[in-house]
């Protein structure tokens, strides 16, 4: 069972709560919250502008590529990403934005905090994804503070780590399953998230499917104003095994599904290792191979 919860009552440290969110962490991988402070008209404006720039034109599109850049900031076309190397490359377009940092800082080079790309249409898209990308990380703050005490640590046991999160707020567009898609095409392959803790907003469409322990797939959905949450390789790692990062996909449906998931992650000098271990393993090295692995333009086959 995939459990819903507050977060409001997760910020209380309310006892059941914190007891239902260390179940989610460390036995199904996913959650679904609530009462987040991001409504459902909030998360509809995000979707819609999202939506309008999937339907520009590709030519328009092709001007923030990150196929041309190099980084990981900006347009996905269709074919551009593959999560599973078995599968064939997800039939999904996506646009990436993340963390900005001050020119004079010196982590401003590496790629995992690349210059975003923005396109010039829709107007609001700028201003109003940076704004959203604001709220969805306080957001993923308050429920990681919340994952803290479930671990039986303090709620500020991750906080020094994200004072330059590696943050990657995506939008996906998953089109209608192609005719020609066989048992190897998805909407995105089945996969573990590779960073701390996702927050996803959707349009409640359905199509995300989540492995159970035993086998089989449960599907999962959130309508706008609610959330999946769900917690990736770093926090497996970080957490020496006790939170669960789940595989999961999307195939996809008749029905066209937009998502926006923050990939929630620290910053790049964060030492991931076990607590308590005593061993070095830095988020920006897991992070830059794993993008390395799947981004099809940074493949170096």
């Amino acid at each position: 069972m995939i459990p819903r919860l507050d977060v409001r009552k997760i910020a209380d440290e309310n006892v059941a709560t914190i007891a239902a969110l260390r179940e989610a962490a460390t036995v199904t991988g996913f959650a679904t919250v609530h009462n987040t402070g991001l409504n459902a008209d909030r998360v509809r404006e995000i979707l819609a502008l999202y939506r309008a720039f999937f339907l520009l034109p590709e030519a328009e599109k092709a001007r923030v590529d990150m196929a041309r850049t190099g980084a990981n900031r900006g347009w996905g076309r269709s074919g551009s990403e593959q999560v599973d190397p078995n599968a064939n490359p997800d039939y999904k377009q996506y646009f990436d934005s993340g963390f900005t940092l001050p020119a004079n800082d010196p982590r401003s080079a590496l790629e995992v905090y690349a210059p975003n790309l923005w396109p010039e249409t829709p107007r609001a898209f700028r201003p109003e994804i940076e704004s959203y990308y604001g709220q969805a990380c306080d957001v993923a703050m308050g429920v990681l503070r919340g994952v803290a005490k479930a671990l039986c640590v303090p709620a500020s046991y991750f906080d020094d780590a994200f004072e330059a999160p590696m943050a990657l707020l995506r939008g996906n567009y998953y089109p209608a399953r192609p005719g020609r898609a066989t048992h190897q095409d998805f909407g995105i392959a089945t996969h573990t998230d590779y960073g701390c803790l996702t927050l996803l907003a959707t349009d409640g469409a359905p199509g995300l499917e989540v492995r159970k322990r035993g086998g089989g797939w449960i599907p999962v959905s959130a309508p706008p104003g609610e959330f999946v949450i769900n917690f990736g390789e770093m926090m497996q790692i970080w957490s020496d095994g006790r939170v669960k990062a789940t595989p999961h996909r999307v195939i996809g449906t008749l029905q066209e599904r937009l998502s926006v998931p923050l990939f929630f992650n620290p910053s790049v000098e964060t030492n991931i290792a076990p607590m308590g271990s005593g061993k070095v393993i830095l988020a920006g090295d897991h992070l830059a191979r794993r993008f390395n692995e799947t981004y099809v333009h940074l493949k170096t086959e």
